[in-house]
């Protein structure tokens, strides 16, 4: 019997301390209103673009270049920043947020659930971001020849002939990939799917260990997860004048003509991600009965940081915070849902990703049947799975979508001066998601003690973490 009560729920016993204690690193960029400093370096940067730009004749285009190159350095900065702590604090997060969970069955109950809930929801944002795009056209309002001409011709030769999907032998083979062999590497390359499969695989090992043997590794991972986030506070103080200087850069590269034109391909975006929010919020009102204005009144603040960051990553602290304090979702679910959804949950990117993809087959002319937008679908959900919770990351992923159906991918150098505004719209549409998810996931899996009794067991351990000064607590029995 003895030797029994050593192999019971490791879950019980061990408690890391809930990523959302480093809110605080995040609220002054609220209390500072830094989404109104992006707002502002966004029109500035806009309004110095078109002054340098060549639609005006002030400056010499080769010196406007130059110029849009330097002003642009914050925001190369700002980038290498958010991308170089993405990796790490999503591999720290992910397993500490297993280690918060209380049981292994209730762990099984809410992978499967949250995993339904995010393919589910990243298809019908496609299904969504696709049909917009058939309906409005906004190729159509682009001068494709002009487009063809300036663009470079070496990728124009794709067709969806030249196209090649797997063949039914090779499903196995591409499974098999998933797997990260080589975990190190992964994580140097930013293979976020495999980085999570190998977070998860880590984190359920270490909640089948002794507590008294996983705590270290626990503390350890809670040490990373502060000075990512410490990174990502410093990255902050970059964040205006990043904007500022990436759509001057982008402006100035563009013209008045072609961005007049790009404003109906960025309508249809926006008009696409607020299609998905009223979907979201008509999803917390039917499974989750809260209502939907009072839901988006408490998750304001964490919407405009997201807008400011572009990082669903960095937000995570907040997040949790929100959903445990102001929707009352337990805490076991927050910190297990809140870092997986920032990285597989990524429903804004993947409606964008859909629109662009057609929006550029229709400025190249390259004709779009069932076949090729299912294959825009499938890759569209597969990518949007692996995608890094990083600013302009979307861009690249891009790539891979217009060459699984043959559409140059050097179009892509017409959208990237119009990504900042999509990217920023796009991520508090991702982190939305992540928010419903954790209260819809909350309200299915049920548990045999109530939500008041869990949050009272967490203030508990707060209490005795401050007396004893530890980061993960094991409790014996």
């Amino acid at each position: 019997m003895r030797r029994r009560k050593v192999t019971f729920n490791s879950l019980e016993l061990i408690h890391p301390r809930s990523l959302k204690h480093l809110n605080n690193q995040l609220q002054s960029l609220v209390r500072g209103r830094l989404w109104l400093k992006i707002l502002l370096g966004m029109f500035l940067g806009i309004a110095v673009g078109l002054v340098l730009g060549p639609s005006t004749g002030l400056v010499d285009p080769s010196v406007a270049m130059t110029i849009g190159e330097w002003v642009a350095i914050p925001g190369y900065i700002f980038l290498g920043l958010l991308q170089m702590i993405v990796v790490p604090l999503v591999f720290a997060s992910i397993i500490r947020g297993l280690a918060a969970g209380e049981d292994i069955e209730q762990l099984k109950k809410m992978g499967s659930r949250t995993v339904v809930f995010f393919l589910g929801t990243t298809s019908l944002a496609i299904i969504i971001g696709l049909g917009l795009a058939l309906f409005i056209k906004p190729g159509l309002f682009i001068d494709s020849e002009l487009v063809q001409n300036t663009m470079d011709d070496s990728t124009t030769s794709l067709s969806p002939d030249n196209v090649y999907g797997p063949a039914l032998s090779d499903i196995p083979g591409l499974v098999s990939t998933v797997l990260p062999t080589n975990p190190l590497g992964a994580i140097v390359t930013g293979q976020m799917l495999q980085v999570v499969i190998f977070s998860i695989i880590v984190g359920i090992a270490l909640v089948s260990m002794k507590p008294d043997s996983s705590k270290p590794l626990l503390e350890l991972l809670g040490s990373i997860q502060e000075v990512t986030m410490t990174v990502v506070k410093w990255s902050m103080l970059l964040a205006p004048f990043a904007v500022f200087g990436l759509l001057t850069k982008f402006t100035i590269n563009l013209g008045i003509d072609t961005l007049l034109g790009m404003t109906v391909y960025v309508g249809t975006v926006l008009a696409g991600l607020l299609t998905m929010m009223v979907i979201y919020l008509f999803i917390v009102f039917l499974l989750s009965k809260k209502n939907p204005i009072k839901f988006l009144n408490s998750i304001r603040d964490v919407l405009l940081l997201a807008f400011s960051t572009s990082s669903s990553a960095a937000v995570m602290p907040l997040s949790i915070k929100t959903v445990e304090e102001k929707l009352n979702v337990r805490p076991s679910v927050s910190q297990f849902v809140i870092p997986l959804g920032a990285t597989i949950n990524m429903n804004g990117t993947a409606l964008y990703q859909s629109i662009a993809a057609v929006f550029l087959s229709q400025v190249y002319g390259v004709e779009l049947g069932i076949g090729q937008l299912a294959i825009i679908m499938v890759t569209v959900v597969g990518a949007s799975i692996g995608t890094p919770a990083t600013p302009g990351v979307g861009i690249v992923i891009l790539a891979m979508v217009l060459n699984s159906v043959g559409i140059p991918a050097s179009g892509i150098a017409l959208i990237i001066g119009v990504d900042r505004i999509l990217d920023m719209s796009r991520t508090s549409v991702n982190v939305t998601g992540d928010i419903v998810a954790c209260a819809v996931v909350d309200r299915w899996i049920g548990e045999e003690r109530s939500v008041e009794k869990e949050f009272q067991e967490a203030r508990i351990r707060d209490r005795q973490r401050r007396i004893e000064g530890e980061d993960v607590i094991v409790n014996s029995h």
